[in-house]
């Protein structure tokens, strides 16, 4: 994978840069990503905190997530464009919506997590390991 991704919102009111390798990138099928895409599942990557610069104002929506603990989600309040999150449990990380790069083909994914509410028209690769809920994470 890339060393650098840079990406932004619809309306490029926000844009971010994320360094280094992603710690993983995977396909999110949790009912929160469904709802947030509107889609079967989120494609996500994840990188420690000071790998990621954000320019632009980003605002942030609080809910509570599968794991009962804290997320965040940020969107850019121009256009909506959801882009972000944080969760409480991985608390050293930025998820960065992979569909927000400039090259969203230098997504490459490593694993389906939270497969138990995927939905029965959701095609996933039978080649990605397959995780019911979230899969371990050295964060």
């Amino acid at each position: 994978m890339s060393e650098n991704y840079t990406g932004g919102c619809l309306c490029g009111a926000v844009r971010f840069e994320a360094r280094g390798a992603p710690l993983f990138a995977g396909n999110c099928h949790c009912r929160d990503c469904q709802r947030a895409t509107g889609s079967g599942y989120m494609p996500v990557m994840g990188f420690p905190v000071q790998a990621v610069s954000i320019h632009g104002e980003v605002r942030y929506f609080e809910r509570l997530a599968d794991s009962g603990k804290r997320a965040d989600e940020g969107f850019c309040p121009v256009c909506g464009a959801r882009l972000f999150a944080h969760a409480e449990v991985l608390a050293d990380m930025v998820l960065v919506q992979a569909a927000a790069l400039d090259e969203p083909a230098s997504f490459v994914p490593q694993l389906d997590m939270y497969t138990a509410s995927a939905q029965p028209w959701d095609v996933m690769d039978p080649k990605l390991p397959k995780f019911e809920r979230m899969p371990p994470m050295g964060a």
